[in-house]
């Protein structure tokens, strides 16, 4: 039995120098998959163009999809080992799995190797996202936690501009030979990964999860530094007792456990997460992955120039949970949630009936991208931070996991081949029945999160989901 107040003494700090550490040298993450992403998007001309490689239409949304399969066996295996073995030590590892498999890439040979590389390298981001996302939530305190939750999902974004700029830089010509360019490419997160590893050596182990195995005295000494830090920098930390409660330790939870606590304790707030993680991940992988096919093939786009019209893209996305991210702690999560699904939905289908009837050019179609994913990437960054805060601490990592798991390989692994395989008939009708298919998901996902979302605002996570082990 183990008494403790991890968790109050936690969440009563403000923002600190701490925090900001934590944020940056683990939400990096998210950057370097919008990096990996966007990378297979820019340099999808320059595959089909390689000499070596040769890729169709059809490998190119192939190879993506074993990038999405990869996430999800990484997410699963890496959720689970995390919330058995600990945050930091899976942080670290999930990290050197990318990094090799991100520079192994670089060397493909044909569309296998290619493949495979790219499956490795995301069953490293995957491990990440489970991870990262679970330590970040443990440590920020629960007033600042949502609209942090979504600029840290945003800065994807960042990653996606980085990818763009290196793909207007190394695809020239006049720079490298056409069949080492998007070679380079490859390399730029093994480059960023090398320096993330060293600021990653500063983060402790969460205390949450230390309280729930049983090492409360080892999170309580974490604290202990964590405020004296505070106090030295001039923040004000309260002097009264915080509030405690009593748990009984484990050192694992059974996955039986786990079913009954998805499906049976919190099957309203499963079905919500299924939703919005499904209708995100077909939204996103279909169009996102096949962006730079479409400018290629409908509007006559060189695949050097892709670049330039993927950093617009890339700035709306960023910008969407920027400033739409404290009405999430304000305004309130189900609302806001709601709004921002229904309404990415929307201007989807409209957006897909314009360009169906010839109404757009590339740049007004770049234009109309980018104002849809301005709400699109904060109602997708909603979904990640439903399914980390509304599932108790025990089982966080692998609740991640198998969200990310299930809605990407249910909304994702599919969708870029079957984009990819639209766009191959140049139809631009066919290409708009996926739309409306994307829009619709998207539309129903709001609708349910409207009627049974959690309103986790500003509250402290074990009192939205209360622990397994907890006796008072």
């Amino acid at each position: 039995m183990v008494e403790t107040a991890v968790p109050a003494r936690l969440d009563r700090l403000r923002w600190g120098r701490f925090h900001t550490l934590v944020v940056v040298a683990l939400g990096i993450t998210w950057v370097l998959d919008g990096l990996e992403v966007t990378l297979a998007g820019a340099v999808a001309g320059a595959l089909k163009e390689s000499p070596v490689l040769q890729l169709t239409n059809a490998e190119v949304g192939l190879a993506s999809s074993f990038y999405l399969a990869g996430a999800v066996l990484g997410a699963l295996l890496f959720g689970w080992l995390t919330d058995r073995l600990g945050r930091k030590r899976l942080f670290f590892i999930t990290l050197a799995v990318y990094l090799v498999a991100t520079a192994a890439t670089a060397f493909s040979w044909n569309f296998v190797s290619f493949a495979l590389f790219r499956f490795l390298t995301a069953a490293g981001i995957g491990g990440e996202y489970t991870a990262i996302a679970s330590t970040i939530q443990e440590f920020v305190p629960a007033r600042y936690r949502g609209h942090t939750d979504l600029i840290i999902n945003g800065s994807f974004w960042i990653g996606a501009a980085l990818g763009a700029g290196g793909s207007i830089v190394l695809l020239d010509p006049a720079l490298l030979p056409a069949d080492y360019g998007w070679r380079a490419a490859f390399f730029i997160g093994s480059v960023l990964g090398l320096g993330i590893l060293v600021m990653r050596s500063w983060i402790p182990e969460s205390p949450r999860w230390l309280m729930t195995h049983g090492r409360a005295d080892e999170a309580h000494d974490i604290l202990d530094r964590i405020e004296d830090h505070h106090r030295a920098r001039g923040h004000h930390v309260p002097d009264e007792a915080p509030a405690t409660f009593r748990l009984k330790s484990r050192r694992s939870t059974p996955l039986h456990e786990v079913w009954r606590a998805l499906f049976h304790a919190h099957r309203t707030r499963t079905l919500v997460g299924l939703s919005l993680m499904v209708a995100q991940a077909f939204f996103y992988n279909a169009i996102f992955f096949t962006y730079a096919l479409v400018l290629t093939d409908f509007y006559g786009i060189a695949a050097s120039q892709v670049g330039w019209y993927l950093l617009p893209f890339a700035a709306g996305n960023f910008l969407g949970p920027l400033l739409l991210g404290r009405l999430f702690d304000t305004v309130g999560r189900r609302p806001m949630i709601a709004t921002t699904y229904v309404l990415s939905g929307l201007l989807l289908a409209a957006t897909g009936a314009l360009f169906a009837n010839g109404v757009l050019s590339a740049t007004g179609q770049t234009i109309a991208w980018t104002v849809i994913f301005f709400f699109a990437s904060a109602a997708a960054s909603s979904a990640y931070l439903t399914v980390s805060e509304t599932f108790p601490l025990e089982i966080a990592a692998l609740a991640i996991a198998f969200f990310y798991a299930v809605g990407t390989g249910i909304g994702g692994i599919g969708a870029p081949w079957l984009f990819g395989a639209l766009i191959d008939t140049g139809s631009k009708g066919s290409l708009f029945g996926g739309y409306l298919l994307g829009a619709g998901l998207m539309i129903a996902a709001g609708l349910i999160a409207a009627r049974y979302g959690v309103a986790a605002e500003r509250k402290s996570l074990e009192d939205v989901a209360t622990p397994l082990s907890a006796v008072d």
